[in-house]
């Protein structure tokens, strides 16, 4: 079912972050908002000509760029540099998909996720940065590839369930990489008798 696996994952994020996230968090307040929204949204649609685009797409994009806005110039630069990265080759996915589907050895949700979740931790260290480019770079490859299938007369819609879909399965796998990635260091601040045993044994 188109969609189930964004409601899971959405809801899952306003649950921690309305009642677990440390009420002096920074981020708590607008990632609250951006889930609401994006969620109340999600099925709704506008058309531009003869393009539909989902209004939850589109508002992903806009925050993710909201983010960026009190950056840095090199910063925001190399962010965009990093976000046409994933967009190009979100949008050659997609075309290797549709026009040369034999190489598709399983789903394609997880494949795209897959591909997209490992650019963005070689691009970018901090989780911020990985899911900021992630969905920014997502949604510009819907436009790109909405663009190359309006010329071919191939009907499209951007930002619709399936991309809410692979936008939240890239989210999972970044989240589950950063506290990986952290748990070492979370474990010697907690655990400090682990590396006094560790130093005992060499």
């Amino acid at each position: 079912m188109e969609g189930a696996v964004f409601f899971w994952f959405f809801w899952a994020v306003w649950v921690y972050v309305t009642f677990i996230l440390e009420k002096q968090s920074p981020y708590r307040l607008k990632l609250a908002v951006i889930v609401l929204v994006v969620i109340i949204f999600s099925n709704s649609y506008f058309m531009v000509g003869r393009l539909q685009i989902a209004w939850s797409g589109l508002i992903l994009l806009f925050f993710s760029y909201s983010f960026l806005v009190n950056e840095k110039h090199r910063i925001i630069i190399f962010h965009s540099i990093c976000s046409l990265i994933i967009s190009i080759a979100y949008a050659s996915f997609h075309l290797f998909e549709i026009f040369d589907p034999i190489w598709i050895i399983f789903k394609k949700e997880w494949m795209i996720s897959i591909c997209m979740w490992y650019l963005a931790i070689v691009l970018q260290k901090k989780l911020k940065g990985r899911l900021i480019i992630a969905v920014s770079g997502t949604m510009q490859g819907e436009f790109l590839t909405a663009y190359i299938l309006y010329k071919l007369q191939i009907p499209y819609t951007v930002g619709a369930f399936p991309y809410l879909d692979v936008c939240s399965l890239i989210a999972v796998l970044l989240v589950s990489w950063s506290i990986l990635e952290n748990a070492g260091t979370y474990l010697q601040n907690h655990f400090p008798f682990l590396e006094k045993e560790k130093q005992k044994s060499s």
